[in-house]
């Protein structure tokens, strides 16, 4: 038995001292450090991707408030030229005839323009 005993002994042993063997050999993998140029990169691609995305966002709302079509004349794309100013707003025109109307009754339009809504 105590053969034996000496025989698992001398096994375990060498086991270890070859998982050690195997650990030390091999070594850790090490992650070299982030140089601050790398960084500093990586910062600006992350800075220029969220500018980005607030030129769509103020292009989205933009898009949302700009005034495409006649107050007065439904379904008619506006002329750029033909414009009143408004409570401190442009409110533009198909033609010279809606800016007329416009003019008589203001109100009765607001509903209809984007810049107007909240």
């Amino acid at each position: 038995m105590e053969l034996r005993r000496k025989k698992l002994l001398s096994i375990l042993t060498i086991a270890g001292l070859f998982i050690v063997a195997s650990v030390v050999l091999t070594g850790c993998e090490k992650s070299e450090p982030e140089t601050t140029e790398t960084a500093a990169v990586e910062m600006s691609q992350e800075m220029a991707e969220h500018e980005t995305m607030a030129a769509e966002a103020v292009a989205q709302v933009a898009a949302a408030t700009e005034q495409t079509l006649c107050p007065i004349m439904d379904g008619n794309k506006i002329n750029k030229d033909i414009f009143v100013e408004y409570q401190g707003k442009k409110v533009y025109f198909c033609c010279a005839g809606c800016e007329k109307v416009f003019k008589e009754d203001p109100e009765k339009y607001i509903a209809k323009l984007p810049q107007f809504q909240k």
